[in-house]
């Protein structure tokens, strides 16, 4: 590995070789439909879910019709014919390349209706199963499956019974060897059984950029970022989240790396905690092509060290979010981050003239494709600074891996907190990134 940082020739061929591109795909679209409930007495409210798919190299356009109308069978001849209400106004819905759009329509529960029901949408090749039995003696979903699983088309010639499944097979599919829960129950079993980590871990995503690049100029460095957000509160409903539910912890992580020197040691290192309020989608237009949304919150960063060395401010900011889904299944995003500083510590006293006010952003970004994205901040006297960057996704690649190619450029102030107020003449590093 070091051999490697050391060479910069050996550098190039290896990025070259992760560069080589090959392009697969498969193309469908439609439309999928399910139902919420799986148990709902007669005079209840259903709701019948839907999904419409674009995975084609082209946008689609649908519109979603104001009614369905529903058929209701059961094994007793019995059949009902009701009706369907759309959640919203009906619109032109225009779904990009490798995008989806969900749906949703409220029906009540015929009155006449009994038993186990197989509701299909009328000119659709579907079947949907909904148990309308009363819930103190529902036989079908309310009723826990007291039987072994069994390995189905085993059974011996005459046989008229499958054999069990090995008590361990089952078992290793997380499953109760002697019975499965009642269908009722089964949402509320498995809320019940997540661990808190697993509750912890859920909370948190992706927030900034997460790279590894390496460069050769003024000698081999790495520049590399990691980030990560965490919800402070968890939606009751993820489809419609309250104010507060918009609510992170997010924090960063820079670092300049030196690894020309005998040591490699790090030049310096910034870290970036915050706390914020993000929505992605305040507003949208009714073909979903463009969409608003604003990130407001107090950011700290620091580089953690000691006296004539110690950098530290704060900065309370607003980002407007404008985004725009082109057909072909990308998406344009302009998100200047407007700061006020506060709290800056007299050895940065005049970081504002170096970093300027505004952090113009600018972010193209294909589905499963290309990324790319530019920083422009405007200081005082032509303190100017610039970063761009490039991704493109291994998965399609001769390598077929998770993560980017990543390529970043860098030129002006502030490529570490300790040096703020020094210049970088333009560099271009080569590298890895798992966020782009």
């Amino acid at each position: 590995m070091a051999l490697l940082l050391r060479n910069p020739r050996t550098l190039f061929l290896f990025f070259t070789l992760l560069g080589v591109l090959l392009l697969a795909s498969t193309a469908s679209a439609g439309i999928t439909y399910t139902l919420k409930q799986s148990h709902a007495v007669p005079g209840e409210t259903i709701n019948i879910q839907a999904v419409l798919f674009n995975d084609t190299e082209n946008a689609i356009e649908w519109r979603s019709p104001k009614n369905l109308v529903l058929q209701w069978r059961n094994e007793r001849d019995q059949t009902i014919r009701s009706m369907a209400y759309l959640d919203g106004t009906p619109a032109a819905i225009n779904v990009p390349v490798n995008n989806f759009v969900k749906l949703s329509w409220r029906a009540v529960v015929p009155t006449e209706a009994e038993g186990l029901q197989a509701v299909n949408i009328e000119g659709e090749p579907i079947l949907l199963a909904l148990d309308t039995s009363p819930r103190e003696n529902s036989l079908i979903a309310g009723t826990p499956a007291a039987v072994p699983v069994i390995d189905a088309g085993a059974a011996d010639d005459g046989a008229r019974h499958d054999p069990p499944l090995p008590e361990n097979v089952v078992a290793a599919a997380g499953a109760s060897v002697e019975q499965g829960p009642s269908v009722n129950s089964t949402h509320q079993l498995a809320s019940n059984t997540h661990s808190e980590f697993e509750k912890f871990r859920s909370a948190f995503s992706a927030y900034e950029p997460i790279y590894f690049d390496v460069g050769t100029k003024h000698g081999n460095n790495a520049r590399f970022q990691v980030s990560f957000k965490y919800r402070l509160f968890t939606p009751n409903n993820p489809e419609d989240p309250g104010f507060f539910d918009n609510l992170y912890l997010g924090y960063t992580q820079t670092a300049l790396w030196d690894l020309e020197s005998d040591s490699l040691p790090f030049v310096d290192t910034s870290f970036k905690p915050s706390l914020f309020w993000h929505k992605g989608a305040l507003w949208q237009s009714p073909q979903k092509n463009w969409f608003v949304g604003l990130a407001t919150g107090v950011q700290h960063e620091s580089n953690g060290k000691n006296d004539e060395d110690s950098r530290s401010l704060n900065y309370g900011y607003i980002q407007p979010e404008l985004n725009y889904r082109f057909d072909g299944g990308s998406t344009l995003t302009f998100a200047p981050r407007i700061k006020g500083y506060f709290g800056v510590e007299d050895e940065n006293a005049d970081y504002r003239d170096y970093a300027g006010n505004i952090d113009w952003r600018l972010r193209y970004a294909q589905d499963n494709g290309l990324v790319l994205t530019g920083m422009y901040r405007h200081g005082s006297n032509g303190h100017n600074t610039t970063q761009i960057e490039a991704a493109w996704p291994l998965r399609r690649t001769f390598l077929n891996m998770n993560g980017y190619l990543h390529v970043q450029y860098f030129e002006g102030y502030g490529e570490t907190l300790l040096g703020y107020n020094q210049r970088s003449s333009g560099q271009v590093r080569v590298g890895i990134a798992l966020v782009p």
